[in-house]
């Protein structure tokens, strides 16, 4: 049986892109790592803070955001431009051939309208497809691709759509023809036991572990719908999963939390 070659995916979260030191690190620090690679992105924090600018009200449930149409200008406009456009040129600059994605362009991510029973989340996209076989063919040519959190429903319609959860369907459907790593990196160390103590960094999550301390409130908000990617993906044949600081990419010495079934 051939080995595949692996890719290493890289989400990253609103924090770090807030940050212009921190951003400038972490391109580095994703520059430098070997072989195939995506990123993506979310850029929550900084969708939030144009749109009370412009004066609408952010409404989040679960750590998921309600997209009304002024909602969607928004993130389209931060997401798939101003964030998007700013890490492409930064990475260029680290010798990184990027290219800049939404799920539209190429028809690379494809969603549906969420359907929730009693929540209208509005223009929110839960992904139904992925294109392996033009994303194959962009890395297999040394292109990194780097994807916003926008995707599309092949009606016209862009549909905002969480990162987390892109990051998880791009490397379930990478797995297919890659040996996949999916690493998740944010302003903390790793997943906490107490969300005010960075050294109660749990090392290794399993399944058992988090429905535990999800019932004990432990872990909550944004954290879910990230842990639940977590477990989907090992679930569908993503080889490995972690969650951490940014520097645990390059830094041998890093602690961070290793996501287990």
């Amino acid at each position: 049986m051939e080995n595949k070659a692996a890719v290493t995916i890289v989400k990253i979260g609103g924090n770090i892109i807030d940050d212009a030191s921190e951003l400038k690190q972490f391109l580095s620090d994703f520059s430098r790592i070997e072989g195939y690679k995506v990123l993506v992105h979310g850029g929550g924090k900084s969708a939030t803070k144009m749109a009370k600018s412009i004066g609408l009200v952010p409404q989040m449930i679960d750590g998921r955001r309600i997209t009304d149409v002024a909602m969607l200008e928004v993130v389209v406009m931060i997401y798939a431009g101003q964030i998007n456009k700013d890490i492409v040129a930064q990475l260029q600059a680290n010798d990184t051939n990027a290219m800049g994605f939404s799920g539209a362009d190429g028809n690379l991510i494809q969603s549906e309208t969420r359907n929730h029973p009693t929540i209208d989340y509005g223009f929110v996209g839960d992904v139904q497809k992925v294109n392996t076989a033009l994303l194959e063919t962009l890395i297999s040519n040394g292109i990194v691709p780097v994807f916003c959190a926008i995707t599309h429903d092949k009606q016209g319609q862009l549909l905002n759509t969480n990162a987390d959860t892109i990051a998880s369907e791009l490397a379930i459907a990478l797995s297919e023809v890659f040996e996949v790593t999916l690493n998740y990196c944010f302003e903390k160390p790793g997943v906490l036991f107490d969300a005010e103590d960075d050294s109660s960094v749990i090392e290794k999550m399993n399944q058992e572990l988090y429905t535990k301390l999800k019932a004990e409130k432990a872990i909550h908000s944004g954290m879910i719908p990230k842990l639940d990617n977590c477990f989907n993906s090992l679930s569908k044949g993503v080889q490995k999963i972690k969650i951490g600081h940014h520097r645990m990419l390059q830094d041998k010495t890093a602690i961070y939390t290793n996501i287990e079934l």
